[in-house]
């Protein structure tokens, strides 16, 4: 390169150099400009959603305020820019509130038009119904249901439409339709079997149940669960009748059907049919050869709800089995336990049957032995010694052997520790017996048989006169966890509290109670002429109705029945809305169905029970001897 030619290049290189640089920040200029302006157009985007947002949510507070002209005015606006669903639907609804029903379906047919799917030209027919032209709204219908596609989403969402709109029965045409068009792939049985429950076909929502269930083993559970909730809803009752109607005619048909076992079982048992749900426990049980398991259940269901005949049949199956079987030793304690169940409950208790129970029990512990899982048979023996045999002293010893079991504390214990510490108290032993309640409550604080320790020692504290520690205590229970000893915490709380005399002085209440504790140890004479003179206290007191409840107590066990009729008779005529008014007549027709054996009386009484107390604990039994009878 010459010297001539090197001054020039370094210009050419300078002036590239110089372009480069104004490149460069053109560029740099030109992408922060357009930064800035998508920045701007942002947040412009934003605040026009916002907007659209706050009209949409004005627009629906109209609407929900019934100002549908100002709804509508939002709505229209707004579908115009923007024809979705949400501004379609408010300015449909807002148009037919209005009753302007040319506009609604003009508009029905433009976004049917916009949008293909079926369910807006279900609108159209919608439209047409509000504004009384049922055939033109048939017809838009029967469009819909020829047109149906073969989805199973757009199906359902047709169907869905139908239903919204108040058209039961063509949701379930076009379930129907749906089934015939997806050849099996899909059978739409819970939906349809949903709608016939919606339109109050009890008998067609059965039916397609259960050949969903001839078809689908597997989905027994849902049926089932879905069957409990539609009886919860069924408030005249009459779907378990037609379900079991329904159930039975099958069964007869395919009685190997386990799945349809397995419901009749489960709908036997909602019915408190255990005597049926033994049958289908039985059969389930020889079928799966599952050692009687299932059938066990049933047992102690049916002797939870004293039906004492299913439940001692159900054990028997069980005992037949032999006693190598594995739960012949349940078997047995549960026959027993029934037995004795069965006996007490009666209003006659015959000494020759307690005592024939006391041998067949000695008999099983004779060869079983005493271990834990015998624990429960020295018990129920102990308690049939003690509180109906005269026996205190061998009962005593049967539970002191009972406890002395080795092995950790447990529950079976503590119900040996809560029988010794009855019959301590039975004997009059007070202090020995609320030492006992009170290890059981320490140690199973909270736990149900805790409660109930700390319950039995509150009724103790209360028969000796106790009555500000009692209702202490009782309170605290009436938080418990079993409703049972909650409901009976909270009977006796409330007994303390309305008894209060104007001093504070519970004379007619401890009189109360000293007669109770007598009653209890079968001290009958003394209680009743302790409860005599709360009468002489004054003309009226707030436990009369008690004190004859108790008196006709006494003299059912002293065995002067007409006497005790006439006690009870007297709580229904001067008590009827009381608490002891359905004791009273439950008690009553049990008199006249077993001593007086005059049937018809037994029925007008237990009839009279269950419609003046149809929430009453005795309705269930008192049903099934009205029946019975």
């Amino acid at each position: 390169m010459t010297l001539k030619t090197r001054p020039r290049l370094n210009s050419t290189v300078s002036f590239l150099m110089s372009l480069l640089r104004h490149i460069i920040v053109f560029l740099l200029l030109t992408s922060g400009a357009q930064e800035l302006f998508s920045q701007i157009e942002t947040r412009s985007d934003i605040e026009q959603q916002d907007n659209k947002r706050n009209l949409q949510r004005l627009g629906i507070q109209y609407y929900q305020n019934h100002e549908y002209e100002k709804s509508l005015e939002i709505f229209k606006g707004l579908y115009d820019k923007e024809p979705n669903h949400t501004n379609y639907t408010y300015s449909l609804y807002s148009m037919l509130e209005l009753r302007d029903f040319r506009e609604a379906e003009k508009l029905a047919k433009r976004h049917s038009r916009r949008n293909p799917q079926l369910r807006y030209k279900v609108d159209l027919g919608f439209v047409y119904m509000r504004a009384s032209e049922p055939e033109k709204a048939h017809r838009a219908f029967e469009d819909v249901i020829n047109n149906l596609p073969a989805r199973v989403h757009e199906v359902k969402q047709i169907a869905n439409a139908f239903y919204t709109r108040g058209q039961v029965e063509y949701a379930i045409r076009a379930y129907q339709q749906g089934k015939i068009l997806m050849q099996g792939d899909y059978t739409f049985d819970i939906e349809l079997a949903t709608m016939y429950e919606r339109n109050g076909n009890y008998h067609e929502m059965v039916e397609t149940y259960l050949d969903h269930l001839a078809g689908f083993p597997e989905a027994r559970a849902d049926i089932q669960n879905r069957l409990q909730t539609a009886m919860a809803r069924d408030i005249e009752h009459i779907l378990p009748g037609i379900l079991k109607e329904s159930m039975l005619a099958r069964y007869q048909e395919s009685p190997e059907e386990v799945s349809l076992n397995e419901l009749l079982l489960w709908l036997s048992i909602q019915q408190k049919d255990f005597s049926f749900a033994f049958i289908q426990a039985r059969a389930l049980d020889r079928r799966f050869k599952e050692d009687g398991y299932m059938v066990l259940n049933v047992a102690e269901l049916a002797l939870v709800n004293k039906d004492f005949d299913a439940a001692l049949e159900a054990y028997e199956y069980i005992l037949d089995k032999g006693k190598d079987a594995p739960l012949y030793l349940n078997g047995l304690i549960g026959f027993l336990e029934t037995r004795y169940q069965q006996i007490s409950h009666n209003i006659r208790i015959e000494d020759d049957e307690l005592q024939e129970l006391e041998s067949a029990y000695e008999e099983a512990i004779a060869e079983f032995g005493v271990h834990r899982e015998t624990m429960q048979l020295l018990r129920d023996l102990a308690h049939i010694q003690a509180f109906h045999l005269d026996k205190e002293n061998d009962a005593i010893h049967n539970l002191l052997m009972a406890i002395a079991i080795p092995g950790p504390e447990s529950i079976s214990r503590a119900k040996c520790k809560i029988e010794l510490a009855d019959i301590y108290l039975f004997q009059g032993e007070v202090w020995e017996a609320t030492l006992l309640y009170s290890q059981v409550d320490k140690t199973f604080k909270n736990e149900p048989i805790g409660h109930l320790a700390k319950l039995k020692n509150a009724r103790l504290t209360y028969y000796i006169g106790e009555f500000g520690w009692a209702k202490a205590q009782l309170d605290v229970l009436k938080a418990a966890t079993s409703k049972l000893i909650a409901n009976d915490a909270l009977e006796l709380s409330l007994l303390i509290a309305d008894n209060i005399e104007a001093d504070s002085s519970y004379a007619g209440l401890r009189l109360y109670a000293k007669a109770e504790l007598f009653l209890y140890q079968n001290k009958f004479d003394e209680a009743y002429i302790t409860l005599d003179s709360i009468e002489l206290l004054a003309g009226w007191h707030p436990l009369f109705d008690e004190v004859l409840f108790r008196k006709a107590e006494i003299r059912i066990s002293q065995s002067e029945y007409h006497e005790a009729d006439s006690l009870l008779q007297q709580i229904a005529i001067a008590y009827p809305g009381d608490i002891l008014g359905d004791d009273a007549l439950y008690r009553r027709a049990q008199l006249h169905e077993e001593v007086f054996n005059d049937r018809e009386k037994a029925m007008e009484l237990y009839q009279e029970l269950l419609t003046q107390y149809p929430g009453s604990i005795y309705t269930v039994e008192a049903r099934r001897k009205f029946r019975g009878l």
